[in-house]
């Protein structure tokens, strides 16, 4: 399957203040968590409910709207021994109901089995993380030390 680039560009709008802009256009304002903006890690953590919410309502809407969904994305903010700070673990709580109808319970019948199938093998994001992808950080174009 041919592989295809991400890219977003994070520009300073004010100190502590950013905007995301995706190739399509699309912009996400964030900050530090100070205020109501999102903080990066929250971002991250939408992220990772976003792209596995994705996967389940794109094949349980075909049979019917959900009467709820909500996906509960938490993660544990913990510092090491030497000070580096990280989410361990990262978890997420799926509350997806269907109308009592033949096609919502068809829906409700589904939704178990595509949250396994985003864990294990479709939602990007999540898989990133668990395989401890690397990530190559440079200064105007130089990777450094």
């Amino acid at each position: 399957m041919p592989s295809a680039t991400k890219k977003v560009t994070v520009t300073r709008r004010s100190t502590g203040r950013y905007l995301a802009t995706n190739a399509r256009g699309g912009q996400i304002r964030f900050g530090t968590g100070a205020d109501e903006e999102f903080s990066p890690v929250e971002l991250l953590l939408a992220a990772i409910g976003g792209c596995s919410s994705v996967d389940v309502d794109q094949v349980t809407s075909r049979r019917t709207d959900p009467e709820q969904f909500d996906v509960t994305v938490t993660g544990q903010r913990i510092i090491d021994a030497d000070g580096a700070s990280r989410l361990d673990p990262v978890g997420l709580d799926f509350a997806v109901h269907f109308p009592d109808t033949e096609e919502g319970r068809e829906a409700a019948g589904l939704v178990e089995r595509l949250v396994k199938l985003s864990r294990d093998k479709t939602c990007t994001v999540s898989r990133t993380i668990e395989s401890a992808t690397p990530v190559v950080f440079k200064a105007d174009g130089e990777p450094l030390d």
